[in-house]
């Protein structure tokens, strides 16, 4: 279904992405992106740190790393401190690109079993269907932070992946 050089493709369009998103939200101060804005997660704030929890969720069920705390409620605040927020985000973006890098292509191949809190169901899957759904699960929920953030006058750069710069 999928590659490790499409897996590689994806991380750095994720990095890219959240480089982006996050230059522009800083730009808006805190009080704009904690206000209350009616989106699924409510802030921009809370946004970023449900794509972080989500982002751990899926690299536990990849690598077997530390589960993070907490279900989808508690997703919404994993940071309380923007600097901390940006700072795990920038390291949990090299941890997806080192992932994905050393990707073993058999890996790919294989099937994934967890259980799913939202469903409350065990689930077993294609760990190729489960990496597409990881990359676009980030992509939609970054896709309603930059709705919010152009809603509040920033302007964040391009987000098309035909526009990705950044060399292999």
């Amino acid at each position: 279904m999928i590659t490790p050089a499409y897996v590689q493709l994806m991380a750095r369009y994720n990095q890219w992405q959240n480089d982006n998103l996050y230059s522009a939200a800083g730009q808006l101060g805190d009080g704009v992106i904690r206000q209350e804005t009616g989106a699924w997660f409510g802030t921009i704030f809370a946004t970023f740190n449900h794509i972080l929890w989500a982002d751990r969720y899926w690299m536990h069920r990849f690598t077997g790393s530390d589960k993070p705390k907490g279900g989808m409620a508690e997703s919404r605040i994993v940071y309380d401190d923007w600097t901390d927020l940006l700072q795990a985000r920038k390291a949990l973006d090299q941890t997806i690109l080192d992932w994905a890098r050393d990707l073993d292509p058999d890996c790919l191949e294989t099937e994934l079993s967890w259980f799913s809190g939202a469903k409350q169901s065990t689930m077993s899957q294609p760990i190729s269907l489960a990496v597409v759904h990881f990359f676009n699960h980030q992509t939609h929920h970054r896709g309603q932070i930059h709705a919010l953030l152009t809603r509040f006058g920033a302007k964040p750069q391009d987000t098309d992946l035909v526009f990705l710069t950044q060399p292999d």
